[in-house]
């Protein structure tokens, strides 16, 4: 079986998925109390999610979406995306993150110049939340089952059924497709990239609240109202949050040293990034480091 992953843990735009030849990763998710949000991102890839278990919110594309446990979702490219909890349990979910160079995106016939590539361009938008009464449910939800199976078991040409259910999958939500236009939220979503990606590449130097708000042509007012009215928290916990992220990931990949961890990431004093770090994982750093032995 495929070692699995979380979303909860690598949900950042440059994640890589899968491989070249084999852009395809199967990612299971859980949030609880004690881990209640996956920040918002977006990616190359797009994303086809089964919710397994509960309750959560989606947002994506800065709209949000009640969703319970049955309903599947399918995420196209570089949308901004998030997921937090809707109540007091946890939700699980089964989620295929692909890239759409693995259907045929990256070819010149008209599947993809009439299909694909207007997809990952954002030119054509399809529904995101598929619910139990939605007309194409019942086909997409057999088609989930046959693309667990498949991964799970990785027969003898498992990548070919896969292609090919992905490409049903598509299909089948095209069909409920329409062509998109500029509008106040597809802007107010490529300036909300903007500032990410931004903080992206200097979340490990000071970043003040003036530089933001510069990416985006704001006042520094009106940038903090910007960010907190579609990201639900302030830029200073997201740049906070998005360190502790990267702390974890040196952590992992076998950085013992608190101190160089927490200087490289961006934290200045060291029992801040301790009280951050106990806070968020409800565990200080070193016991981070011990449970990963």
């Amino acid at each position: 079986m495929r070692k699995l992953h979380s979303l909860a843990l690598e949900q950042k735009e440059n994640a890589k998925h899968g491989d070249a030849f084999f852009p395809v990763q199967k990612y299971l998710t859980r949030l609880a109390p004690d881990y209640p949000v996956v920040t918002t991102h977006w990616h190359e890839e797009a994303e086809f999610t089964l919710i397994t278990k509960g309750n959560c919110l989606y947002q994506i594309d800065l709209t949000e979406y009640e969703v319970k446990e049955g309903d599947i979702l399918f995420i196209p490219p570089l949308f901004l995306h998030s997921i937090s909890l809707g109540g007091a349990g946890e939700i699980c979910s089964e989620t295929y993150v692909f890239h759409l160079n693995f259907l045929g995106g990256n070819s010149t016939d008209i599947c993809s110049t009439r299909y694909l590539t207007p997809m990952m361009n954002q030119e054509i938008t399809m529904p995101f939340l598929i619910t139990r009464t939605h007309p194409a449910y019942v086909s997409l939800h057999k088609i989930f089952n046959q693309i667990t199976s498949l991964y799970d078991e990785a027969a003898a040409g498992y990548e070919l059924a896969l292609k090919a259910l992905f490409l049903q999958a598509v299909f089948l939500l095209l069909q409920y497709s329409e062509k998109t236009t500029a509008s106040d939220t597809r802007i107010s979503s490529d300036k909300l990239k903007q500032v990410l990606d931004y903080i992206e590449g200097h979340y490990a130097e000071p970043v003040t609240v003036s530089e933001l708000a510069a990416v985006c042509y704001f006042s520094d007012y009106h940038f903090m109202r910007f960010f907190k009215k579609h990201m639900n928290m302030t830029c200073v916990e997201y740049i906070n949050n998005l360190r502790l992220e990267k702390a974890v990931e040196q952590f992992e990949q076998g950085n013992v040293s608190i101190l160089d961890v927490s200087l490289s990431v961006g934290f200045r004093n060291l029992s801040y990034f301790h009280r951050a770090f106990k806070k968020k994982y409800h565990m200080t750093p070193l016991g981070f480091i011990r449970q990963l032995d």
